[in-house]
């Protein structure tokens, strides 16, 4: 529901509000608040918001303010000198209201900031150089931005992250002379990642590993000297890959359970 629909006035703490006897009731009668829709002192977001598009020059006032709402929209219009104070706000919504207006330079202060929305943001916006101190995140998924933003050769430092989502991308990014090291990933969607990125003269190597995207991988694209020992696989998509690179029959253990999984290789693939 838009704040706008909300039939009630009332302030942060509950108290409602009154034009009568308010600080700024000069601007209703110019028709630059109204009860409802534009003011400071109304506890909705979007009226705050809309009393300080309204009324920018009075936001400086109101940085301080015991509401985190009221700071947080007032850091949206008041001059940009006043917002490095407004970094160490206790409340999150405030200190990136102001990081987003200031330059770059002053989110290097948030990238250790205690909320994780935050340090996603900033993950997101700061030059990939300066994303270096943020490989050892707390939060997986600042560490997935991170490893989605910096330099392929920089990926070394997280291979061996704890999380299989972020050593997921970097197996997708990491600098080719790296890669190797990826197929040994104790997660088979990991090794899978990295065998598909992988130059051909190294998929042989992979022919026995556990998982059957990896061998699929090797079927697909090793060398044809190297991939004879796939057409006995024990999975039927492997044999069949194989066979056909090589003109030939796949071993009949595995001829009927091919056909048995037929209709669903475009899914497991």
């Amino acid at each position: 529901m838009s704040t706008d629909e909300i039939d009630e006035a009332v302030d942060w703490q509950g108290v409602p509000v009154e034009c009568a006897g308010c600080p700024h009731e000069e601007l209703l009668a110019e028709g630059r608040c109204k009860p409802l829709r534009a003011c400071v002192f109304d506890r909705y977001a979007r009226r705050i918001d809309r009393f300080f598009d309204w009324n920018p020059e009075l936001a400086r006032h109101y940085i301080a303010h015991p509401y985190f709402e009221v700071r947080a929209w007032a850091a949206k219009a008041a001059e940009i000198f006043l917002l490095p104070a407004l970094l160490d706000d206790p409340e999150e919504t405030v200190r990136w209201a102001a990081a987003r207006r200031l330059p770059d330079r002053y989110l290097l202060k948030l990238r250790n900031d205690p909320h994780r929305e935050v340090r996603i943001r900033v993950a997101h916006r700061l030059d990939p150089i300066d994303l270096l101190p943020m490989i050892e995140d707390r939060d997986y998924y600042v560490r997935q931005v991170v490893a989605r933003r910096i330099s392929p050769d920089l990926l070394v430092l997280m291979i061996d992250d704890a999380e299989v989502e972020v050593r997921r991308v970097v197996a997708e990014r990491i600098a080719p002379q790296a890669l190797k090291r990826m197929t040994t990933d104790a997660d088979a969607s990991v090794r899978f990642e990295a065998a598909q990125r992988l130059e051909v003269a190294q998929l042989p190597d992979l022919i026995g590993d556990s998982d059957w995207r990896v061998r699929y991988e090797v079927a697909r694209r090793a060398p044809l000297a190297d991939i004879r020992p796939l057409l006995s696989d024990e999975d039927p998509i492997v044999q069949e890959t194989a066979a056909a690179r090589l003109g030939a029959t796949p071993d009949p253990s595995g001829k009927k359970a091919f056909e048995r999984n037929h209709s669903h290789i475009e899914e497991r693939i």
